[in-house]
């Protein structure tokens, strides 16, 4: 059996579960939301890399949707826009019952698999999105949301990003509890995007499995984006999962002083650098066209997440593309329907069956579950915490 139809078959008995999907953020950008104005049960090639066919192609079998807020909002505008993605992942499910199915447990993941249908979940990427309220936290999870990213590009007064000066040291003692309260609910700490010293205070205070959404291997590629090799090799002590991401410039070294340059000219142009509306587009692939780019492929990829396994096992690794959250794809993966050419790289390779079972959709059920029976524990030992950053870490910074 060659190596794409093996992949092909994989898929079609253990799904992918990607861990990171800017699809909420494309519908707020390019239609206000308004669904009847993009129809993702079509072909959306033309402007987006997500649609149901093409999930459906890729062998996805559960999604974290990102609902995902720009640093640029802050306070209770962060807090609504953030409200406004969950709307709309919800109403995705509702518009699609045939092929998304809403999953808040590791039990619907499975049941949405054996339905055949879709698992939607939902990630919060950035701490603003909780304005320091771990009330507004607790009522995020009520509303479905299971994992919250610390930081997006810019620190929050709780933790510092990979992309900020540092300023808490990692995490604050109001960081500390807001990981706390987030073990407490159920809630996975993301910890894709934040800087290193955050990432191993969250592994020090956690009571429960850690997750990198989309964050892939600085060992390969020294961008600060990506995981160090002591984080990787803490994960089995942890459960957590490292889930590899696609995007170029966090994978390919070549790749990453070409991006800068890019950014460069979507601002000179008054955009910017992560916009990927259709004129967002133009500008870079009209740059991308006078300034031909490093082109990353699958074997990129595997390159991280054979030095993932290595380093943290085969148990704590995953796939979080970040699909229609950046501009530029590898050329074999350039939207969703890409899955099956990274896993047949893989096949390639010499991994086994059992091997990219655990990768594709095994690690990431199990990680949730994880955190599931951990939040029962440690509900039976307290109740909410009515912590303040104002009585943690004095007046806000």
């Amino acid at each position: 059996m060659d190596p794409l139809t093996h992949a092909r078959e994989l898929l079609a008995a253990h799904p992918v579960v990607d861990g990171h999907n800017d699809l909420p953020w494309a519908l707020r950008h390019q239609v206000s939301y308004d669904l009847d104005r993009l129809d993702i049960a079509a072909d959306q090639s033309d402007r987006l890399h997500t649609d149901i066919p093409r999930l459906r192609a890729g062998g996805v079998g559960a999604q974290f949707w990102s609902v995902y807020v720009s640093v640029e909002l802050t306070g209770g505008e962060a807090v609504t826009a953030t409200l406004e993605q969950i709307d709309v992942v919800r109403r995705l499910t509702e518009r699609y019952p045939a092929d998304l199915r809403l999953a808040l447990t590791a039990d619907d993941m499975e049941a949405a698999r054996a339905e055949g249908r879709i698992a939607s979940l939902m990630g919060a990427e950035g701490g603003h999105s909780i304005d320091c309220s771990l009330g507004t936290l607790r009522g995020l999870y009520e509303l479905g949301v299971r994992y919250m990213t610390l930081t997006h590009n810019d620190n929050t007064p709780w933790a510092d990003s990979a992309t900020d000066k540092p300023a808490a040291g990692g995490l604050t003692a109001f960081g500390e509890e807001v990981v706390r309260e987030m073990n407490r609910l159920g809630m996975l700490v993301d910890l894709s995007h934040v800087a290193p010293d955050t990432m191993r205070a969250a592994l020090r205070v956690a009571q429960a499995p850690v997750l990198f959404s989309h964050s892939s291997a600085r060992a390969v590629c020294d961008h600060v984006r990506n995981i160090p090799d002591d984080v990787l090799a803490a994960l089995p002590g942890n459960g957590g999962v490292a889930m590899a991401t696609f995007v170029p410039k966090f994978i390919l070294p070549a790749a990453i002083e070409w991006t800068l340059a890019a950014d460069e000219n979507m601002r000179a142009h008054g955009l910017h650098p992560l916009d990927t509306t259709p004129e967002g587009m133009t500008v870079q692939r009209a740059y991308e066209a006078a300034h031909p780019r490093p082109l990353a492929t699958a074997a990129t990829v595997a390159d991280h997440l054979d030095h993932m396994r290595e380093v943290a096992g085969v148990d704590h690794i995953g796939l979080g593309g970040d699909y229609d959250g950046t501009a530029f794809t590898p050329a074999d993966l350039a939207d969703v329907s890409g899955y099956p050419h990274l896993i047949a790289e893989l096949v390639r390779r010499g991994w086994s069956d059992a091997d990219l079972a655990k990768l594709t959709w095994r690690n990431a059920v199990r990680v949730l579950r994880d955190a599931e029976t951990a939040a029962v524990a440690i509900r039976a030992r307290r109740g909410p915490s009515a912590a303040t950053i104002e009585q943690l870490d004095g007046a806000r910074g």
